[in-house]
């Protein structure tokens, strides 16, 4: 029987899937252990070495744009609000709760796109965001 070969974008969502998994269990623990903002600082500390090791192995480009190093400093804004911002309701909620609501990041992105970049905001993806959002409802109860 052979293996069949995994698209390089469903390999790498899924890594991201099972360790966004384990970091928010193990986030929690954590949170329960020490003050949350300092477990979230902890943990951005040795995400930002893992990521720059990366990036000198990888032999990744190091040329950055303004435009491009502007963008990816407004979105490190927003990715710490979101991390401090998880680390915190950990701590005070249901992980159950806390880590559905915080995967919903992608309605936000979707209702972005449709808004701002103009993405086509077509019946299936209506019901899905809608879908997403009912999901949630149930999650919290």
């Amino acid at each position: 029987m052979e293996v069949p070969e995994i698209n390089a974008a469903v390999a790498f969502g899924l890594l991201t899937m099972v360790s966004w998994g384990i970091w928010i269990v193990v986030g929690n623990a954590a949170a329960e252990s020490i003050d949350p903002t300092t477990a979230a600082a902890i943990s951005y500390v040795v995400a930002a070495i893992l990521a720059v090791l990366y990036v000198l192995v990888s032999g990744a480009s190091l040329t950055i744009t303004p435009r491009g190093g502007a963008l990816a400093g407004v979105a490190g804004v927003f990715a710490g609000i979101g991390f401090v911002s998880m680390y915190i309701g950990l701590s005070r909620g249901s992980t159950t709760v806390v880590s559905t609501l915080g995967a919903m990041y992608f309605v936000v992105a979707a209702f972005i796109g449709i808004a701002v970049l103009g993405d086509e905001l077509t019946t299936t993806r209506a019901a899905g965001l809608l879908l997403a959002v009912v999901a949630v409802i149930l999650v919290a109860q």
